[in-house]
């Protein structure tokens, strides 16, 4: 795998490490990695990140317990 550039949210704030960090290879694949663990690399579709995102919007997993 290529170095990925990876982003986080402009919500974040200093050198936090309890961060959701997002990153895209050559081929536009997104990558997921939470910044206290950033060996664990998700790789998902731009549809499925789209959907996720979306449905984060809208509350979608504000009551998942």
């Amino acid at each position: 795998m290529s170095r990925l550039i990876w982003r986080k949210s402009s919500f974040s704030t200093g050198e936090a490490a309890n961060c959701v960090e997002l990153a895209a290879d050559r081929t536009g694949t997104p990558h997921l990695r939470e910044s206290d663990d950033p060996e664990v690399v998700i790789a998902t579709t731009p549809a499925a990140l789209r959907a996720f995102l979306r449905a984060a919007k809208a509350g979608g997993f504000d009551r998942l317990i």
